[in-house]
């Protein structure tokens, strides 16, 4: 009979007991609430859907928001697909939440039905944003417009079960967040950071990802992170601190709008899964790189570039 070494048949045994016994099942919201629906939410809505969703959610092919096969998730642990957020009542997200459930959906991650979502936090959105969202979202407009499809089921593998299961932390639900000073360039570019999501990709892992304090993320946005694109070549995201050798420290304010509008780096084309942020507004992209040129210059030169 084999014999393990006890130290280490403790730990394995430990982290068994651990996994099986993480909560899968989450309370999730009984609140009542209605997002107010006007012209300039309907027109933030859009932009924030577009620019925050978009990268996860749009089909390029239909034009709509039916959803994509998330590619960058490895294999091993499954086949992911995002949601349908069009306002099909059979296959969409915004007919089957109240707007409450979905304010509180994207504020924890916990789904109407209790289950843990890691990838959908947004705790340090402001309220009015929330509100835009929603609006947008049950508005009609073309990409949101029913489309009773589906793009696959999400399918994981016992490991899959098993990292998700792990992961299980929803965040406690802050309210009252109010939007940046509108004359504060720097505070305007990190809220669009946090919420956009660039450090999501842009630091060490998506499983360090500190979401209630982004700064304190490991590797926050030193980049590195290592991604598969639709054609299975590998992809590592940028250094985004302002070091001058291999982070951002020499791109003027022009040369970072056009890479993160069109694509186009100094001497260097991106590549997905790099979204080309082409609806987001000049000031905004101005304001990412007034905050982004405020960050500790980290040395840290990533593959391939």
């Amino acid at each position: 009979m084999r014999k393990y070494q006890q130290p280490a048949f403790i730990a394995v045994i430990s982290a068994i007991i651990f996994i099986c016994s993480c909560k899968t099942h989450f309370e999730t919201t009984k609140a009542t609430y209605t997002a107010p629906k006007t012209t300039s939410a309907f027109d933030r809505g859009k932009v924030l859907v577009v620019n925050i969703c978009g990268g996860c959610h749009y089909d390029r092919s239909a034009g709509k928001f039916i959803g994509t096969r998330i590619h960058e998730v490895p294999g091993i642990i499954g086949k992911v697909y995002s949601a349908n957020l069009t306002n099909s009542t059979t296959h969409g997200i915004s007919p089957r939440y109240t707007d409450a459930e979905l304010k509180y959906l994207l504020k924890t991650g916990i789904t109407k039905s209790g289950h843990f979502l890691p990838y959908m936090l947004r705790p340090n959105m402001a309220e009015e944003d929330l509100d835009a969202i929603i609006v947008y979202l049950r508005s009609g407009d073309s990409p949101v417009a029913a489309a009773d499809t589906t793009v696959g089921p999400t399918h994981l593998s016992p490991l899959g079960h098993t990292v998700m299961d792990a992961m299980a932390k929803p965040l406690a639900y802050k309210q009252g967040v109010k939007l940046p000073p509108e004359n504060d360039n720097v505070a305007k570019g990190k809220y669009l950071v946090d919420n956009i999501g660039c450090f999501h990709c842009h630091s060490k892992s998506l499983n360090s990802l500190n979401y209630l304090d982004i700064e304190q993320t490991k590797g926050y946005m030193a980049g590195g992170m290592k991604f598969k694109n639709m054609q299975g070549f590998t992809i590592y995201a940028s250094n985004l601190t302002s070091d001058k050798q291999t982070g951002i420290g020499n791109y003027t304010q022009t040369e970072f709008r056009n890479a993160v509008k069109n694509g186009e780096a100094p001497a260097r084309k991106l590549h997905e899964p790099m979204p080309q942020f082409r609806t987001l507004p000049d000031d905004q992209v101005d304001a990412i790189y007034a905050y982004v040129c405020t960050l500790p210059a980290v040395d840290h030169k990533v593959q391939g570039q």
